[in-house]
């Protein structure tokens, strides 16, 4: 009986070792890899690979060379790049392994894909918008492409989904990075997300744990307060992390944020022992990668007791210390608690391993130097923005229509429009034109549009606010809801969000028909909100957050559709690239051979406009009509 205990304890040890997400179906020469080169390791070099620092192509050959000094001294574990361009980074990258001992581990917030870092990279949209989207297979295709965009890079890991349950509309560093308030709904869309860049073997980094959501300020610069009770963030900050855990999440990273129902005194969670190894290591028998987040940041720089901050992080858990405020000092304090055995060195040997373990995961045991060749346009391929059109158009959300205000069905309506807010309106105006003529009226003031707005049956007024970034400012001014305020009960309003959501609490809403949230300020979602607006497609979004007492989470308002022609991405549609290639071709060579000026090419399939370019010029005489 005994002996039975003891191999079935053994086989316990060895079944929840061999849950480790890290583990690839080779184990046997993923463990003979990893036993190899960590006993090839020194102590400093093992030291050297817990850490990962920034690394910012665009400030040039400085930049590399203040890199490559750090990577022969430190003999660092990884890199986490940010701001430049495409083939720049591939320079650096191959530069970088060709000096390694180790192959570095690339990682990049590439949250909304490549494009969050780089200039010429392709941009999916802010979680927030995808958050809306009530087909998660969509949401799997933006994971996918990102992953073979990371492929394409020589980038293994990619700190996202961002798991973080936003009930703070003014949160002021998650906001539309987050999939919404709801729990199940973040959790689904993350789970989506994740599987898409694990089916091209790219890791993902659930963040920012325990949950970041409600915070008020910016743990860039401060330590944010978390006040809910112990119950509360277990039921829901919490749940996206158990459901990710349980689908082979590779990786954790860790939030700067001060919650005192898991924790004493006024410490980042990230240096918490019962955050870190008690509740994630243990109670959510998390055995992957637990990253840190920056070690510059201010929340946990000027909230730091007694031990330096890379000690403490190393000594609760943390496996990669990420961006090191100090690296030279990181480096003496970690070896001084080794040597004082503050640091056990079984705490050492299981994060340069489980490191290790996921270099061979991401296939650096067998490096291949990245080639340049069309990188920049395999990375910003016809299938990305065919599934952005698909995306946009899932995602425009109805939230209210009075009296079935839309779609606008009589073609001989007076329809004026007025833009607020400081942002491109170009391609809204020019869509809404499409289907009617409509007065822009954006300029005229106030005591004259109450007159002049007498003579329209409609007004569509566009909120406008530059999506550069999900950090942009979204709320409307003074002025700007002066207007919306004073010509509501005047006539028939139809109010486009093109910013979050959250925006339409600054107004009285009361009097306004119909309300649409297209999320963001891309032409694509001009485009589709126009579409909507006058019925050529439907409002399948669902609201993923909360944004007025009387427009809850969750609301839906399907609308019915007119016959009238859509526009859609050709491979969305039954075309392919190569064909209408071809077909350009043909245009091309028939100007070239003087067989025509120029042509107008038009196809649309099934009610759908799915290709609309000019060609050449109206006259041989290179005239333009």
């Amino acid at each position: 009986m005994r002996k039975f205990l003891i191999i079935a304890f053994i086989t316990f040890l060895n079944l929840n070792y061999s849950q480790s997400p890290l583990e690839t179906s080779d184990y046997d020469e993923q463990k003979k890899w990893v036993d190899s080169v960590y006993n090839s390791l020194n102590q400093e070099e093992k030291i050297g690979q817990l850490f990962t620092v920034w690394v910012a192509t665009k400030y040039g050959e400085e930049e590399i060379s203040h890199i490559s000094s750090l990577i022969n001294k430190y003999k660092l574990g990884g890199l986490i790049f940010s701001l430049g361009k495409i083939e720049d980074q591939a320079d650096a990258t191959n530069h970088f392994q060709s000096i390694s001992k180790v192959p570095l581990l690339i990682g990049m917030d590439a949250e909304w894909g490549i494009g969050m870092r780089l200039d010429d990279a392709f941009s999916f949209p802010y979680n927030m918008t995808l958050g809306a989207i009530e087909d998660e297979s969509l949401v799997y295709k933006v994971g996918e492409r990102i992953g073979k965009h990371a492929n394409r890079l020589g980038v293994h890991i990619n700190f996202a989904p961002v798991v973080d349950i936003n009930t703070n509309p003014d949160n002021p560093i998650i906001g539309s990075r987050s999939f919404g308030e709801d729990k199940f709904n973040v959790t689904k869309k993350a789970i989506a997300y994740l599987k898409g860049m694990q089916s091209t073997n790219l890791m993902g980094s659930a963040k920012h744990f325990p949950g970041h959501g409600d915070t008020q300020t910016d743990s860039h610069y401060t330590l944010p307060l978390i006040s809910f009770d112990k119950e509360r963030i277990y039921d829901v900050e919490l749940y996206p992390y158990k459901k990710l855990i349980e689908n082979n999440l590779s990786s954790v990273m860790t939030a700067h944020i001060n919650v005192p129902s898991l924790q004493k005194g006024n410490l980042p969670s990230t240096l918490s022992n019962n955050i870190i190894n008690n509740i994630l290591k243990n109670e959510l028998s998390f055995n992957g990668l637990i990253v840190t987040d920056a070690l510059d940041m201010k929340g946990v720089v000027d909230f730091t007791k007694k031990e330096y901050a890379d000690v403490s992080a190393m000594k609760v858990g943390n496996d990669i210390l990420l961006m090191p405020n100090d690296l030279e000092e990181s480096v003496k304090q970690i070896k001084k608690a080794l040597a004082r055995k503050k640091i056990p060195n079984e705490r050492l040997e299981e994060s340069v391993k489980k490191i290790l373990m996921a270099k061979y995961k991401a296939g650096l045991h067998n490096f291949k130097e990245i080639q340049k060749s069309n990188i920049v346009a395999e990375m910003n391929e016809e299938e990305d923005f065919a599934l952005l059109d698909q995306l946009a158009e899932q995602s425009m959300t109805l939230v209210r229509n009075n009296d079935n205000n839309l779609p606008i069905k009589q073609a001989e309506s007076k329809i004026a429009y007025i833009k607020i807010g400081d942002a491109n309106n170009k391609s809204f105006l020019s869509f809404l034109n499409k289907y009617s003529q409509i007065t822009d009226l954006t300029g005229t003031n106030i005591k004259d549009l109450k007159e002049i707005i007498l003579e329209y049956d409609h007004l569509v007024v566009g909120f406008h606010k530059s999506d550069e970034s999900p950090f942009e400012p979204f709320r409307l001014n003074q002025d700007e809801i002066k207007l919306v305020e004073s010509l509501k009960n005047d006539i028939s309003l139809t109010l486009a969000v093109f910013a979050k959501p959250y925006c339409v609490s600054d107004i009285n809403i009361d009097g306004i028909e119909s309300i649409l949230i297209a999320y963001q300020n891309r032409d694509i979602f001009q485009e589709k909100a126009a579409q909507v607006i006058f019925g050529s497609i439907s409002s399948k979004g669902r609201l993923p957050v909360s944004i007025h007492e009387d427009i809850p989470v969750n609301t839906k308002i399907e609308i019915e559709t007119i016959n009238k022609l859509s526009y859609s991405h050709y491979l969305n549609n039954g075309f392919s690239t190569n064909g209408i290639k071809k077909i350009d071709s043909l245009i091309n060579h028939s100007i070239k051979e003087e067989m025509t000026p120029g042509a107008q090419l038009l196809i649309a399939k099934d009610g759908k406009v799915v290709y609309n370019k000019s060609y050449g010029y109206q006259t041989f005489k290179k005239k333009r009509q």
